[in-house]
């Protein structure tokens, strides 16, 4: 077996060397061959694309947070090399949604181990932007905005910049046009979901799945104090969650229009201000390593 990682050292600033001194050593004692690439955020793409050219590697250890995901699918959406999930990042929502092991060097045993492949979904945004876990417009855009500016990771930042932008929630109004219908509503954010919760395990879109061939794109129109608190205790169990402050549409493809402007972000990584996305779903764009489990396979 050939084996190429591809490590996001900054993710969640979470040291990575000591899993990867741990990663060499068990390919080493199962003679897998394996190549290493750290991401610099400079033509990684590129390079990467080139190393699976030259290395040919037979499945792909994605090594970081969401954004790592994100990017590892981005590279491999029309080459069906399997990739899976090594979490190491700040929240590493994917990976939980996904059942992954949150034991790094657990997980790359099971990425070797596994014969099981299946189909992961991608959301295709203004057609050219990607997402395959959850992406928003709102109070979290901002509040992942001002926490990509800071030098500081983990929750605890972003814990502080979410106090921040909940003393100034201003309601929007957005339209959405999906399966031959338009809704008008004001909202505080708007989700662009092709999974169900946050990397914090909180629930955003209670009917999601990944594997399904649709997304949902969820309108919450009001973050008060009764919604955070079920917010919160929706992450232990789902009778918490608060449908009647949620509009919920699923979908293959939608148009989302906005009263100006607005930030957009997509797996942990602010992709810039729009007043108009086009999503569409990109049905089984990734072949993903996985397990039993994960709870979307049968």
């Amino acid at each position: 077996m050939k084996l190429l990682f591809i490590v996001n050292p900054i993710s969640g600033d979470v040291d990575k060397e000591p899993f990867i001194k741990n990663a060499k050593e068990l390919c080493l004692k199962y003679g897998i061959v394996n190549h290493f690439f750290k991401t610099t955020g400079e033509d990684d793409e590129e390079k990467v694309k080139e190393i699976i050219a030259d290395f040919a590697p037979d499945r792909v250890a994605s090594v970081g947070g969401d954004g790592t995901t994100l990017f590892s699918a981005i590279v491999l959406m029309d080459k069906k090399i399997p990739m899976g999930i090594i979490p190491l990042g700040s929240a590493n929502g994917m990976a939980v949604e996904l059942g992954v092991n949150s034991t790094p060097i657990e997980a790359l045993k099971d990425l070797i181990m596994s014969s099981m492949i299946k189909n992961l979904d991608m959301l295709k945004v203004n057609d050219k932007y990607y997402s395959v876990h959850i992406g928003d417009v709102g109070i979290n855009a901002e509040i992942v905005a001002s926490y990509e500016k800071d030098s500081n990771r983990g929750m605890t930042t972003y814990a502080k910049y979410f106090l921040d932008e909940l003393r100034k929630i201003d309601p929007f109004e957005i339209e959405v046009d999906a399966n031959n219908e338009k809704i008008s509503e004001k909202a505080v954010m708007v989700g662009i979901c092709n999974s169900r919760k946050y990397g914090t395990g909180i629930p955003l879109n209670i009917n999601g799945n990944p594997m399904d061939g649709k997304f949902e794109i969820i309108l919450v129109k009001d973050l008060n104090a009764q919604f955070l608190i079920n917010a919160g205790l929706s992450k232990f169990n789902d009778v918490f969650y608060m449908k009647e402050n949620i509009t919920a549409i699923s979908t293959e493809k939608a148009i989302l229009k906005f009263d100006q402007p607005r930030v957009l972000q997509l797996d942990g990584e602010v992709i810039g201000k729009f007043d108009r996305l086009k999503v569409e779903i990109i049905k089984g764009a990734i072949c993903l390593i996985t397990s039993k489990d994960n709870q979307y396979v049968d």
